[in-house]
């Protein structure tokens, strides 16, 4: 063969040989968008763990590692905890929504300081850890605090039962480094209506798009996972700024109340929100849903056939509980729900929120916050980019926070929300 020719030969090979040669695995793909954009995870309930765990003292409470806090023998039994530091650095943790829960059939009084108790043992918690954990009042120290290699976190409150119906609480929790609101938990507030519990208001009632605003006033972003569809749509109609859903799914791939459905999209869309998607089984699997559904029919069956014995009720529900072990829900099914958000809104509106240390069961492979690298690759594999992961792994949450802190800067001279109070 003449020279010439064989180098155009090997040329030829080398173009068409040296792109695939170079492709990145899938897991080099994950690992290189969450060295750049570690994750901004929106929903975890760490501080309620602490609550039910070691009752809020935690004095010689190991955050390090937490895989040895399972309670098999307490009432109820308590599984053990999802998140430690080890755990965080494992799984590219670099920012957290610390969800403030408190239990949505409190009433006002008691759940106004209830949450201001769970606030307190969470920033007593990050407290104890200073090199590794740290609380952010805002986007650019949040940044800062991520870039130095901490876990930075900000704070969220898990249902409007926790303002007592009173703007005044609103702006206080706030002041004390509240940063998102789910308006809702799983009942109604006097405002809102839940997605779990029947419709009273229709949405939001008068006071409800009230509080929406003054949220947006002050920069608290306003969090719809919870909210009935009506809720949904009229808080979406009434925020000037992105809203997120800390912790969904949706609801063409599970049909479920608490995932969001195709109707609401468009509008999040448009109101350039964010939907972060929930680990929770029952919210992503159709055939876990059903489950779970079959054994909430036979446990009212039992309660009447049994009235006044709980524990034969117990005993039937433990043996059915051995004959029909509840399926096991797998990483693509939490792909299946960012992908129909891909198709329907776009890459730069998902985000993750896990729900860790605040269910009882994860996918397989997730079954801790270490696992986000295993989503990440599954993603990679079904030809989400670099840039792609970066955005949901963190840049989409960060730029949701940035926007609503802009609309607050341009509110400073706005004065509050006056309402009466209530005598």
């Amino acid at each position: 063969m003449h020279k010439p020719t064989l180098l155009a030969g090997l040329a030829a090979i080398a173009l068409v040989t040296t792109p695939a040669a170079a492709q990145k695995s899938p897991e080099a793909v994950a690992e290189a968008a969450l060295k750049r954009a570690p994750v901004f995870d929106g929903h975890n309930d760490v501080p309620w763990a602490l609550r039910a765990h070691v009752d809020n003292v935690i004095n010689g409470f190991d955050f390090v590692d937490t895989t040895d806090t399972a309670k098999p023998d307490a009432t109820p039994p308590r599984i053990a905890m999802h998140t430690d530091l080890n755990r965080l650095r494992k799984g590219h943790v670099g920012a957290q929504f610390w969800s403030v829960y408190v239990p949505s059939n409190s009433n006002e009084p008691q759940a106004i300081q209830q949450t201001i108790e769970q606030i307190d043992v969470m920033k007593r918690l990050i407290a104890r850890y200073p090199n590794d954990l740290s609380l952010a009042a805002n986007s650019g120290e949040l940044q800062a605090q991520m870039k130095a290699g901490k876990v930075a976190g900000m704070l969220g409150i898990e249902g409007g039962q926790s303002i007592g119906s009173s703007l005044a609480v609103l702006r206080e929790m706030f002041g004390m480094g509240v940063r998102y609101m789910t308006l809702t938990h799983s009942k109604n507030v006097p405002w809102a209506d839940s997605a779990t519990d029947a419709p009273k208001y229709d949405g939001l009632t008068d006071f409800g798009r009230q509080v929406v605003r003054e949220m947006n006033r002050i920069g608290m972003i306003v969090d719809l996972s919870h909210v009935s569809e009506a809720t949904m749509k009229d808080a979406l109609e009434t925020s000037k700024v992105p809203v997120m859903f800390s912790h969904s799914g949706v609801r063409a791939v599970n049909d479920h109340p608490r995932n969001v459905p195709d109707s609401v999209l468009p509008a999040v869309k448009a109101n350039g929100g964010i939907v972060m998607i929930v680990f929770l089984p029952g919210f992503l699997d159709p055939v876990v849903r059903a489950h779970g559904l079959d054994r909430t029919a036979l446990e009212a069956r039992l309660k009447a056939q049994y009235s006044g014995d709980p524990a034969a009720v117990t005993a039937a529900l433990k043996t059915w509980d051995a004959a029909n072990p509840a399926p096991k829900t797998q990483i693509a099914q939490v792909a299946a729900h960012i992908d129909h958000l891909k198709q329907s809104i776009g890459v730069d509106h998902i985000g993750l929120g896990g729900d860790y240390d605040g269910m009882d069961s994860a996918p397989v492979g997730m079954e801790d916050v270490a696992g986000y690298p295993a989503l990440f690759t599954e993603l990679a594999r079904r030809g989400y980019s670099q840039a792609d992961l970066e955005k949901i792994a963190s840049g989409n949450m960060i730029r949701v926070l940035k926007a609503v802190e802009a609309y607050a800067a341009s509110q400073k001279g706005q004065p509050p929300v006056e309402t009466p109070v209530v005598k």
